[in-house]
């Protein structure tokens, strides 16, 4: 066990307490993962979200062996008043992590870093540790746990017995999650052993059951029933540290010699496919929650076979049983449930339909031209306005290095671009500041907008937001460096993010995550600076619908304005001229599209090219005043 490991204080938000969880839901999720880990490494704190919260109902039980702490919304650190519960932050320090997932993981390796024997708790972060690293704004898988599930369980345990009959629709997205095929890293090895397997399985069985048992599976089969024992024997071995039976990974020439479409699918043993990730200890709680209400109401989980198959496999997880008795859950012990007949069920199939139906169009073949037509026969054509500075400059010779984007290993050819792209941002910036403004960049990567920010203008606060952890650790290596006291940094989605502010910016902000930044200033009444990349990206998500605009949407259909999207991306200097034209004309139409959305909120906005043009492929730049 390492010594001298800083102080990390965790802040969990605390509403009520019901039956043997705490909620929201995250906080119990939160607590469950620190028993799990048997982590000792944090002081937790309980934030109350209503007046009525006392000491009393919280620190008895429920939270393990942990001592926790009831403190008050105002007395957080400045930074994580800003911030959605639960987060993270070094004691008087500027680095906050915020969000579930984050936070999750920041436990996991912290839990790690302290004791290195613990490889099963790094092992909760999956294949290339990247369990629940996307954020749920783009990954429906992320968002199923993080967001969907968690919600859908406290709404069906708090609405009255009339409203609360059906199955809540995300609850049956799991479910056939659970029943979709796996693909792991290593899924052909582990098919040709499966087939093996049957193969010999068939074989033994031919005395007893004839002729029909050695009929074989049809290529892609999907299987209803449990996992079999070589799926089992592989997840389980690898929670054990030990290695799978010395038979299982010997094969026959004929079974090397199967076409990988002929070879049985793996089913699901866990959350994620065949190992116990971070996503099954998040989903624990929740459907331990569910089950235990459907029960007392009686209900027939008949329609849940995997779900309860699940539940009942999490339970023989190591540690699993343990961390429940820390935090009084009573795991239930479910009967083994068959397939109802497919009258009494509720398709889950038609959840997944409903949820993807908008996103059917996305997939075409044409260019751009006819929808270009079409809008500009309804007099819509790509405007820019005037660049207000092109000249402008930041004298780099005489800032410190590692106010620079040359400092690291960029090369001198694109750090000349992007000193060239911030130049044309902290004009923008510089004219729209008071003393005293609170700038966010969004996005900020390894804080190259941010922290030139913060050095040329003292009197502003500035506050960086990036999901990547790796790259918000470099801007703030950096900061400690230049020796900035106006500057805080806090690894998160967007969606995390709810303080208030006078103007955010965002330096290509990829796909969708350029309208999560609008939205942003929009609700904060916010000017904002920002410049778009990866139009290609874009397509709807539960929040954002496009066209934006009220003017595009009465003109093109959802599929229209993807072709634009798509060939907005074809900008890069190496294509022809002419094609390169194109480009930048739908990126002016998309980014047109947005600025109009953006002014039926009460907002001037000008789309501007950035000067040099050449400072980047992706050269837009919205300036919006409300």
């Amino acid at each position: 066990m390492k010594d001298n490991v800083a102080e990390e204080h965790l802040y969990l938000a605390f509403s009520h307490q019901h039956r043997d969880s705490i909620f929201p839901l995250h906080t119990s999720i939160s607590l469950f993962l620190l028993s799990y880990c048997d982590c000792k490494l944090f002081k937790v704190f309980l934030v109350p979200t209503g007046e009525d919260a006392g000491d009393q109902c919280v620190t008895k039980n429920l939270a393990g062996d942990l001592e926790v702490h009831l403190i008050s919304r105002c007395q957080l650190p400045v930074v994580v008043q800003s911030c959605s519960l639960p987060a993270v932050v070094v004691k008087d320090d500027k680095f906050c992590r915020a969000g579930l997932s984050v936070v999750l993981r920041h436990i996991i390796q912290k839990t790690f870093e302290a004791d290195p024997s613990k490889k099963d708790v790094l092992e909760l972060l999956g294949f290339k540790k990247t369990c629940l690293k996307a954020c749920a704004e783009v990954s429906q898988w992320t968002r199923l746990c993080e967001i969907s599930i968690p919600l859908a369980v406290e709404r069906f345990l708090t609405a009255s017995p009339e409203h609360c009959q059906a199955i809540p629709p995300d609850i049956l997205l799991f479910e056939r999650k659970l029943g979709e095929p796996v693909r792991v890293h290593n899924d052909d090895k582990i098919r040709r052993q499966k087939l093996q397997q049957q193969k010999a399985d068939a074989k033994a069985a031919v005395p007893v059951l004839g002729v029909e048992a050695t009929e074989e599976l049809k290529p892609g089969e999907v299987h209803e029933h449990p996992p079999s024992s070589l799926e089992l024997s592989v997840a389980f071995s690898k929670l054990c540290a030990q290695e799978a039976p010395e038979a299982i990974n010997r094969e026959a020439p004929h079974i090397r010699r199967t076409k990988t479409s002929d070879l049985p699918l793996l089913d699901h043993v866990f959350a994620e496919g065949l190992y116990f990730t971070v996503a099954d200890l998040v989903l624990l709680p929740c459907i331990h929650q569910f089950l235990v209400s459907s029960k007392k109401q009686g209900k027939n989980l008949v329609n849940l076979p995997l779900i309860s198959s699940w539940y009942q496999r999490v339970q023989e997880v190591p540690g699993v049983k343990k961390a429940a008795r820390k935090c009084n859950m009573e795991l239930l012990q479910l009967p083994e449930l068959m397939s109802a007949p497919e009258a009494q069920l509720q398709d889950p199939a038609s959840v997944l339909d409903e949820l993807e139906e908008d996103n059917e169009d996305s997939h075409f073949i044409g260019g751009p031209r006819p929808t270009m037509t079409k809008l500009m026969e309804n007099g819509i054509e790509a405007k820019f306005s005037a660049h207000p500075c092109p000249s402008w400059t930041l004298d780099w010779t005489s800032l410190p290095s590692a106010v620079s984007p040359g400092e690291g290993k960029m090369s001198r050819d694109r750090a000349l671009r992007k000193q060239q792209q911030l130049n044309n941002l902290v004009a923008a910036v510089t004219k729209l500041a008071k003393p005293g403004d609170l700038i966010v960049d969004f996005c900020s990567g390894g804080g190259h907008v941010g922290i030139v920010l913060a050095y040329m203008m003292p009197s502003c606060q500035v506050v960086l937001i990036e999901n990547k952890e790796l790259s918000l650790i470099r801007a703030k290596d950096r900061s400690d460096e230049l020796g900035l006291n106006n500057i805080w940094f806090i690894q998160a989605n967007l969606d995390y993010f709810n303080g208030t502010f006078n103007i955010g910016v965002a330096l290509h902000a990829c796909g969708v995550a350029t309208d999560m930044v609008i939205e942003h200033c929009l609700r904060a009444r916010a000017a904002f600076v920002i410049s778009p990349c990866c139009y290609g990206f874009i397509q709807n998500t539960v929040k954002f619908k496009y066209p934006r605009s009220h003017q595009f949407k009465e003109i093109l259909s959802y599929k229209e304005h993807m072709i634009l999207c798509r060939f907005a991306d074809q900008t890069a200097f190496q294509l022809p001229p002419e094609r390169r034209l194109i480009g930048k004309q739908c990126m002016g139409l998309v980014d047109l599209d947005r600025a109009w959305a953006a002014e039926e909120h009460n907002y001037s906005v000008q789309v501007i090219s950035m000067e040099p043009e050449s400072c980047s492929p992706k050269n837009n730049m919205f300036v919006g005043i409300p």
